[in-house]
């Protein structure tokens, strides 16, 4: 059986030692292992990131854009064969797949104009003969642990500008997906990325605490659910390190009286059930206002539901296919019984769905839920998985009080036609990413991503001019040009100026 293994200084290198097994989530069947790394394994890593650190640094930021350059170019002629291997391990489908790593690429692009986006700011003539500049200088290790719904996209946002802005970065991807992040990292090397500037450690909780315990690594990057968030942020923060660590969601959509309800259901259609739910920006919560508009869209939405697709994830006609695995397949009908019993309405099952040929894969069918209000308990917390949730509401403040209370703040849309609507809801929504007419509202990658509240820990976003700033520390120039030479002060009787007219003088005092 095949084992995958880490990737440090260039090569495999695992040890013997703990494996964890990855399943096809479309038969259900383990095709691989994946070796469980120690705190040894994570030390070698962080030695041969070390030593290649100093040099990448100081490459320009030019070539070292070439080097994104060329990854980009390698991706895209492999995209294919990446997105199968993504869809065997994780079960969404092909063009699922496909756009995970297009997500990523589009960050890659981002980080391909470092030379400029690095360039510094500069103030001639601050004072007397002053002249102050600043640099962006990158922290020299940083680390990122990363989820198993985007096994393609989210790597790729942290490593990407990690690495353009002169950083070495160790990834621990998530155990059940974790082949195609070692394929990138070894693209990456073909690329002509020096060897320890990216390597992959694979792990559980043990390679993530000796992550965030090493003194080496001065930031960690996170994506994953809001306990977990929580936990690497103030382990990370007490171990001084930056940290920027990304949680759960539970995104709603707020459907006015005047929305093109067709239209609405096209989108909810893809954003609560694309990927089988399994990502941190799906839109499992629709609150229609007003009792009218509900019955409209509940009407239009079953059919639709119904008429969805779960197949196997190289099925092209498939809307979505398996979840991860079994464990997170009985989370999700244990979340839809809790539904259930504190009396939402079930209005479509999907639990018990099997798929003929495929009876052991971790296949669930779409539900839909109505009459789900605020105090139950699976409305609360995040399913991550394929089910949609009605919450009605009887008016626009109510509606907006919906995700702002919430304790997530991800993501959120509107909509309508009506612009003052909109512009009034985005202007007091308590959330970090707000769509209006617009189902998933992930920003384009030279803007940046983050949630509020309980979504994410950390003051800095990712990608975008935010990530720039996560990996990299500023540096301030103040500097002092005298006229003359040597070691003596010219005197005025060589007709030179006087060295006391030249005495520094603090910008603001000047």
């Amino acid at each position: 059986m095949r084992t995958i293994d880490h990737l440090i200084a260039g090569s495999a290198a695992g040890t013997v030692g703990r494996t964890s097994e990855v399943f096809d989530p479309n038969s259900g069947e383990v095709q691989a292992r994946v070796t469980l790394g120690t705190a040894a394994d994570l030390d070698r890593a962080v030695a041969a990131a070390q030593a290649a650190q100093p040099g990448w640094a100081a490459t320009n930021p030019q070539r070292r854009a070439r080097v994104l350059f060329k990854f980009k170019e390698l991706v895209e002629a492999n995209i294919d064969a990446l997105a199968h291997l993504l869809s065997s391990e994780h079960g969404k489908v092909i063009a699922d797949s496909k756009g995970d790593i297009q997500r990523g690429l589009e960050v890659i692009e981002f980080a391909c104009g470092i030379p400029h986006v690095l360039k510094g700011e500069y103030t001639q003539g601050a004072g007397p003969g002053i002249d102050v500049y600043s640099m962006r200088q990158p922290l020299g290790l940083g680390a990122g642990i990363t989820p198993f719904n985007f096994p393609a996209m989210i790597p790729l946002w942290m490593s990407g500008i990690a690495i353009a802005t002169g950083n070495a970065f160790l990834l621990k991807p998530s155990e059940r997906d974790p082949s195609v992040p070692v394929r990138l990292a070894e693209l990456f090397l073909e690329a002509g990325l020096p060897e320890g500037i990216l390597q992959v450690v694979h792990g559980d909780k043990e390679m993530v605490d000796a992550i965030l315990d090493h003194p080496a690594i001065s930031a960690v990057s996170f994506v994953g659910s809001s306990d977990i968030a929580h936990y690497v942020y103030r382990r990370g923060v007490e171990a001084g390190k930056r940290v920027q660590a990304m949680g759960g969601a539970k995104n709603h959509g707020i459907v006015m009286p005047d929305a093109d309800l067709d239209q609405v259901v096209a989108d909810l259609s893809g954003a609560a059930f694309g990927s089988a739910g399994e990502r941190c920006m799906a839109l499992p919560v629709v609150v229609p206002v007003g009792d009218k508009t509900a019955d409209a869209l509940r009407a239009k939405l079953i059919p639709a539901i119904e008429a969805l697709r779960v197949g196997v994830s190289t099925d092209n006609d498939a809307h979505y296919g398996p979840v991860v695995n079994a464990a997170h397949k009985q989370r999700v009908e244990n979340w839809i019984q809790t539904g259930v019993d504190e009396g939402a309405e079930l209005v479509i099952d999907g639990r018990g769905f099997q798929l003929q040929g495929h009876e052991e894969g971790f296949f669930i069918g779409p539900s839909l839920f109505d009459r789900v209000t605020p105090d139950m308990q699976a409305y609360k917390e995040e399913i991550f998985g394929p089910v949609l949730q009605i919450v009605r509401a009887p008016d626009f403040e109510t509606a907006l009080r919906l995700p702002s209370e919430h304790q997530y703040g991800n993501g959120v849309a509107i909509f309508t036609r009506n612009g003052h609507a909109a512009r009034e809801f985005a202007a007091r929504v308590n959330v970090g990413m707000v769509g209006i007419n617009v189902p998933i509202p992930v920003p384009v990658a030279y803007h940046s991503f983050g949630g509020w509240k309980r979504s994410a820990f950390g003051d800095i976003n990712q990608h975008g001019m935010e990530g720039v700033r996560f990996w990299t520390k500023t540096k301030t120039v103040t500097q002092r040009w005298p006229d003359g030479s040597g070691d003596l002060p010219r005197g005025a009787e060589d007709g030179g100026p006087s060295r006391i007219q030249d005495a520094f003088v603090i910008p603001t005092m000047g």
